[in-house]
């Protein structure tokens, strides 16, 4: 679940007032809005990457609005991706876990599992800047959910990849649908239709709620 109570961000002479919603355990929301009116601001809030001036985050239950990032347990993957040049695909995976101190045996059987999941058997010794579009994707993806987070943020994780690879990371976001909390920047409606439970409307520095075909 995630949770926004009367929330605040300023950035300079950039402000959002009084954001509240509430997602569900469970529900792919997307937020969408017009280019530069704060929805990644939005989300580097929620995983502790922006301080709030005033409101509270809540997460599952819990007010987290004072948390460090590494604490809040959120996956996030940033439209850029963030990927790190130097680091296999294997390491990626793993990066999230060895910062936690899993054992190697738990880290090595994890990497697997998302491999397996995102289908990036056959790269795991490839450095990432070796990866295509859709690949990195993955890559990012997996990174996110290693540490098997309940809320995952992703901002416009579509938008760059052509149509084909398109269709594929959408039906594998579809197959993550009630593992996790997920809130999804777009800008694009046929992807809110296609996976969005709720959608959410950022207009004027105001939040709204919304039908998902609207």
């Amino acid at each position: 679940m995630i949770e926004l109570k009367d929330v605040r961000i300023v950035a300079g002479e950039f402000r959002l007032d009084h954001l509240s919603m509430r997602i569900p355990a469970g529900t792919y929301a997307v937020l969408m809005g017009r280019t530069g009116r704060g929805k990644t601001t939005i989300l580097e809030a929620i995983c502790g990457l922006r301080k709030v001036a005033a409101g509270q985050i809540l997460m599952d239950g819990q007010d987290m609005t004072g948390w460090p990032p590494g604490d809040r347990e959120v996956g996030y993957v940033p439209q850029d991706l963030a990927l790190f040049p130097t680091l296999n695909v294997a390491e990626h995976l793993s990066f999230a876990l060895r910062l936690r101190k899993w054992p190697k045996s738990r880290i090595n059987d994890r990497i697997e599992e998302m491999a397996d999941l995102l289908g990036i058997d056959h790269l795991l010794r490839r450095r990432v800047t070796h990866l295509s579009g859709g690949e990195s994707q993955r890559v990012a993806l997996g990174r996110a959910l290693s540490f098997r987070p309940s809320i995952l943020l992703l901002d416009e994780p579509l938008s760059a990849l052509d149509d084909a690879t398109r269709k594929d990371i959408q039906s594998l976001l579809a197959r993550l649908k009630k593992t996790v909390t997920i809130l999804h920047v777009t800008h694009n409606r046929d992807e809110a239709e296609a996976l969005g439970d709720v959608r959410y409307q950022l207009h004027r520095g105001e939040l709204s709620t919304r039908p998902i075909n609207s």
